[in-house]
């Protein structure tokens, strides 16, 4: 009898899920956001930080387009999200829902108040900063650098059926019920 030959699996298993695993702005569908940086990990433009709180950045939201869009998206909603804010639950910067199924793109500073750069029927809930619309990065000075994940969501509905004065987590809680898919890229910014 002759002894089995002992090989690894550790780097055989490690190969095989880096083949299995999507990109980190893709999801499982291939539904991919491009957004404010250009890879995943570089710093946030100063354009997307805001202009309060000691910071001085242009507080536009960035130009987002998304690819791959999985069949029965019926609308979408674009969120971003300071996920190292040290409130002990993140920091929401901007939620937009009710974009229109064919919607594949926002340009820079769709984000506003007054939601003018948004396609018609666009809808946004407040951010943690209390108003409507995309509010820019600003963490606190000497905190290592923030991860800010923009995400877009494909939702099987047109629209959601939220109340004006909803609050951000109810308008959350509907986008994570009706999502079909989603796709994020993270930028990082320290001041």
């Amino acid at each position: 009898m002759h002894p089995r030959r002992h090989v690894p699996l550790v780097p055989q298993l490690l190969l095989a899920l880096a083949c299995l695993s999507p990109p980190a702005m893709a999801s499982a569908h291939g539904f991919t956001l491009l957004g404010p940086v250009a890879m995943a990990g570089d710093r946030l433009p100063q354009a997307q930080v805001a202009d309060a709180f000691g910071c001085h950045g242009g507080n536009r939201s960035p130009a987002l387009r998304w690819l791959r869009v999985p069949p029965g998206a019926r609308s979408f909603a674009v969120t971003a999200f300071d996920m190292d804010a040290p409130t002990g639950s993140g920091w929401w910067h901007w939620i937009a829902y009710d974009l229109p199924a064919g919607t594949t793109r926002l340009p820079a500073g769709a984000g506003t108040a007054d939601g003018a750069g948004l396609p018609a029927g666009a809808r946004q809930a407040r951010n943690d900063f209390g108003a409507p619309g995309y509010g820019g990065a600003c963490p606190p000075a000497g905190d290592a650098p923030h991860r800010y994940v923009f995400t877009v969501h494909a939702l099987d509905v047109d629209a959601l059926e939220i109340p004006a004065d909803a609050t951000p987590a109810m308008v959350r809680f509907l986008i994570h019920r009706h999502a079909i898919a989603q796709a994020s890229v993270t930028a990082r910014y320290a001041r």
